[in-house]
């Protein structure tokens, strides 16, 4: 049986940012899900995934870009995931967060790009959430993307919690499940050397690097799109 195709977003932008690349695994006759995660915490995204994973019939390959690496990485473990794929993003050992795991390596150029606000966490107390500068967001972000598209991208890019960047993952689905992944060479958001490292520790099937930037699957759809169909010929 051919698995569902469940893509999932990262940092600073919601399922839309996989419409290049949903568009061509739908033509191919794919069955695909994009899920709008709320990135609020890596414990609450991964559960919220897992959530959507297990009401799927069937086996499912969860795709990742950028932290939605990190929620596959955890909502994995789920009885009926049969693959990961990690584009552009972090492949978190058990206890590591995406601050730990960027801790040793040289930062980008996203870091002093970030602005914060305040949202109202349950019980009144305050949470802090991250965004990227807009005048910065295309070149920081978006490097690659038309003009125009990356301008509307910068100010309605999805907040993200320092929950996501701090919390620690309790599961790492890769241990048990089969993985591939893709670098982008070029990326200003995460350091390549941070993409590389996970998935050589991983053990990942397959690793293809992309002379490309952040968001790799606009930039790139054609060779993320094959990718993932070549995982699913594996694992169908």
């Amino acid at each position: 049986m051919s698995p569902t195709i469940l893509l999932v977003h990262g940092a600073f932008a919601d399922a839309a940012s996989w419409s290049p690349v949903t568009q061509l695994l739908l033509d191919q006759g794919h069955t695909v899900r994009a899920v709008a995660g709320p990135n609020r915490s890596l414990t609450g995204d991964a559960e919220y995934l897992r959530s959507t994973v297990e009401q799927i019939e069937g086996p499912v390959l969860l795709v990742g870009h950028s932290y939605g690496g990190c929620v596959i990485t955890v909502a994995g473990v789920a009885e009926n995931v049969v693959g990961l794929v990690y584009a552009a993003g972090y492949a978190l050992e058990v206890g590591e967060s995406i601050a730990s795991i960027e801790s040793g390596f040289d930062k980008t150029s996203l870091q002093s790009n970030i602005v914060t606000e305040s949202y109202p966490l349950p019980g009144g107390s305050d949470g802090t959430e991250l965004l990227v500068k807009p005048e910065a967001f295309p070149d920081v972000f978006a490097e690659g993307v038309p003009a125009q598209t990356a301008r509307v991208f910068a100010v309605s890019q999805r907040p993200f919690s320092t929950l996501c960047v701090t919390e620690t993952a309790s599961a790492a689905a890769w241990k048990t499940k089969p993985a591939w992944g893709i670098v982008s060479t070029r990326d200003r958001t995460i350091n390549p050397e941070v993409e590389r490292f996970g998935y050589e520790r991983a053990g990942m099937r397959k690793v293809v690097e992309l002379e490309a930037p952040h968001l790799v699957m606009h930039t790139h759809p054609v060779e993320v799109a094959a990718l993932i169909t070549e995982a699913v010929a594996e694992l169908s």
